[in-house]
Parts: structure tokens; C-alpha cells; sequence
């Protein structure tokens, strides 16, 4: 029978889950043996709904990257030691501060513990655990090589952390300066403009359009804040519905790969990526047409997505994965089909791959190093030409008036 179950440790740990067992005997067993001691328990009849106690809250926690990182690592450190499978994701289950993850961890257990793999269990949380992530885990359940799998994983998401740290860290700088900037903008406009506009009012001064559109913004903020405020909101949540689709997502790839300084990152971003995963899927024994099918699902980037998946059919029709990518000018460099060509040649794709990934990780870590002094000058250009163009529409009929009484 599959029950649901509370117990707690000699220390004061509460736990629950759910598990398959014979009778409340055979329970009381299993628990004892992880040092837990029953204190309830519940059959679960078939087509019952589940009851794990969810805090409103916890339905909006995610499951960060480092806390699959940590999972992976410890799990591949237990195995490593010996520990079974079920035992080890109790015991992360137990770890883990994360409430929703630690909740997902228990029903992977009790997935195990009834007879099932853990690449069947990690699947039926796609959200959590990405095809990359199940398949290798199958492959290496498959050949008995888990724990090697499992480092493997582990270094993959260390290094996806990593990158992903380093754009954020690149990004924090200029996205300070823009809200500073906009915040201090919106204060102007509601307090300081009517006051110079009363001003300009009361000298009769002509005002010239820039001084009109300066005006009826300050104006507009200062009326219908609330209004302007949730109209942003509004247009933010279509634009990113709009993103979601087809089309959408073809725009942001095709900006993405286009725009000057962004496209350099992006490009390097991806072929690190690409490089790493493919050779981490074939260490792991995956064949290469499904590898590639993986790598076109781990990356976000639409024409990398379609570069990839014509890649696949390709490869099974027996043509070279280097002379495929040969005729991707536009999204690899030069050197990732030659390497790759090199690869092909020696019989050492894998150790190869992992080489160009290394590479171009250290290329992304130096362009996000020189990002804040690269977007610097941009920034004040954009807060200067902001600040000039104030400055003139608010003095220019002011000077003009002036001019009249003379």
C-alpha cells in the first residue's frame, strides 16, 4: 500500500513523505533504519489528491540553479560512498531549505522506493530537471556509471552558475544607473517642472515644442500618476507575451545575434554552452543525432534552437556536424566548426569540445570584466544628452522672455 506518513528524528526533525510498504510495520521499519520514528501515517487510496502542506507562499518559491547544483553535487558524493538511491534523496530531501524542492525530492523517493529509476522520476519535473539533466541521468543508470554522470552534471551546472553570475554582475552597475536615473526623472517632472512652468507662465514667453512635450509629461505624471504607472505595467505584461511567441522570440534572437557589443556576448554565451553540454552528453555515451536534439533544447536562443535541430537531421544523413556548423557564419565563429572538424578527424570530439568550451568561457569572464567600463560612456551620453535637453527646453523661453524686456 502507498501511504503518507510523518515521523521524526531524535533531534526534533519533522519529515513527511510518501512511500510504498507492506503494513505500518514495515513503515516503522524503513523510518527507523534513517533514524526517523513514525508519528502518523495515512493510506493513499488510488485517485486520491495528494496533501503535502504547501504555504501559499511556498507555491511562488523556485528552484534556484545553485540548489540543483548542491543536489547534484551531494547526490553524486553519496552514491559515490555507497548509499542507495532512495536513503540519498531522503537524506537531501531532509538537507535542503528549499520547502518546494524538498517536497519534490520526497515524491522522487517514493518513486524510487517503489521499483521506478530516478531518470523516471526526475521526468515528470521538467521544470526543475531539464531534458539535458533526465537523459544523462538515464544513460548513466543505464551503464552503470552514475556517479561519473552525476560529476559530470554537477561541473555543468557549476559552470552554467558561473556564467550566468558573471552577466548579472555586468548588468547591476548600468541597471542602478538607469533606475537612479529614471527615479530622479519622474521626481523632476511632478515637483520641480510646475514650478518653473508657473514661471514661464508668468512672463508670457513663447514656448517651443520641446518646452510643450517637457510640460504635458510633467503634467500627465503629476495628474494621472497612478494611471501612468499601471498603463507601464500593462505594457509590460503584453510586451512579454508578445516576446512568448513565435515571432517574438524570433525578434529577441535576431537582436540578440545583430546588435552591436550585445551580439559579441551572446555568440561567445552560446558556443560555451554548446561546446560544454555536447561534450559532457558524449562522455556520457549519448548518441550524437539525440546529443545534438538536447543541446537544441538547453539553449534559449531561437536560431541557435534551429541551427541545431537541422544539425540533427543532418547527422543522419551521414553529413559532418563541423560542415553543417560551417555554414552557420552568422551564429558560430570560425573556430568552433574547425575545432570541431579537428575533432572528427582525430577521434577526440569530446576532449576537444571541452577545450573550446574553456576557451570561450574565458572569453565571456574578460568581455563582462570590461562591460561597466565599455557602457560607462554610453550611460553618460544618454544622461548628458537627457540633461541638456531639459536644461534647454526650461531655459529657452525664459531667456527669450528676457530678451523681450530689453
Amino acid at each position: 500500500m502507498k501511504v503518507q506518513y510523518t515521523a521524526k528524528s531524535l533531534s526534533g526533525e519533522e519529515k513527511k513523505g510518501e512511500l510504498n510498504v507492506k503494513d505500518e510495520r514495515d513503515l516503522a521499519s524503513q523510518l527507523r533504519a534513517e533514524g526517523f520514528m513514525l508519528t502518523s501515517f495515512k493510506e493513499i487510496k488510488e485517485g486520491e489528491k495528494k496533501n503535502f502542506q504547501t504555504s501559499f507562499l511556498d507555491r511562488f518559491q523556485r528552484i534556484s540553479l545553485k540548489d540543483k547544483l548542491m543536489f547534484t553535487r551531494n547526490l553524486g558524493v553519496m552514491v559515490a560512498s555507497g548509499l542507495p538511491i532512495s536513503r540519498s534523496l531522503n537524506n537531501l530531501a531532509i538537507q535542503t531549505k528549499n520547502k518546494k524542492f524538498a517536497q519534490i525530492l520526497t515524491k522522487i523517493q517514493g518513486e524510487v522506493q517503489a521499483g521506478g529509476t530516478l531518470a523516471n522520476g526526475l521526468s515528470k519535473y521538467p521544470g526543475v530537471f531539464g531534458e539535458l539533466f533526465t537523459n544523462m541521468i538515464r544513460v548513466g543508470e543505464a551503464s552503470g556509471n552514475l556517479e561519473e554522470v552525476l560529476n559530470i552534471l554537477a561541473l555543468q551546472l557549476e559552470k552554467d552558475h558561473d556564467l550566468i553570475s558573471k552577466i548579472k554582475g555586468a548588468m547591476v552597475y548600468p541597471a542602478v544607473i538607469i533606475i537612479a536615473m529614471l527615479g530622479i526623472g519622474i521626481i523632476m517632472m511632478i515637483y520641480v517642472v510646475p514650478q518653473i512652468t508657473s514661471v514661464i507662465k508668468e512672463m508670457g514667453a513663447e514656448l517651443p515644442y520641446s518646452t510643450k512635450l517637457v510640460i504635458a509629461i510633467s503634467d500627465g505624471l503629476k495628474n494621472h500618476l497612478i494611471l501612468v504607472l499601471s498603463g507601464f505595467v500593462a505594457f509590460i505584461i503584453i510586451l512579454r507575451l508578445l516576446l512568448a511567441t513565435e515571432q517574438g522570440k524570433k525578434l529577441i534572437g535576431l537582436s540578440a545575434i545583430s546588435l552591436p557589443l550585445i551580439n559579441k556576448i551572446v555568440i561567445k554565451v552560446n558556443c560555451a554552452r554548446f561546446s560544454r553540454v555536447y561534450s559532457s552528453l558524449l562522455k556520457s555515451g549519448v548518441p550524437v543525432a539525440e546529443a545534438l536534439k538536447i543541446v537544441s533544447n538547453t539553449l534559449t536562443n531561437l536560431y541557435y534552437k534551429k541551427a541545431f535541430q537541422r544539425a540533427a537531421e543532418s547527422i543522419q544523413k551521414g553529413t559532418p556536424l563541423s560542415k553543417v556548423l560551417y555554414e552557420e557564419k552568422k551564429i558560430f565563429p570560425v573556430l568552433v566548426p574547425q575545432m570541431l572538424e579537428v575533432g572528427e578527424e582525430t577521434g577526440k570530439t569530446e576532449q576537444i569540445m571541452l577545450k573550446l568550451s574553456e576557451f570561450y568561457e574565458e572569453e565571456v569572464e574578460q568581455i563582462t570584466k570590461n562591460l561597466s567600463s565599455i557602457i560607462e560612456p554610453v550611460l553618460m551620453i544618454i544622461i548628458g544628452g537627457a540633461v541638456g535637453f531639459f536644461a534647454v527646453s526650461m531655459m529657452q523661453p525664459m531667456y527669450g522672455a528676457m530678451q523681450n524686456i530689453k
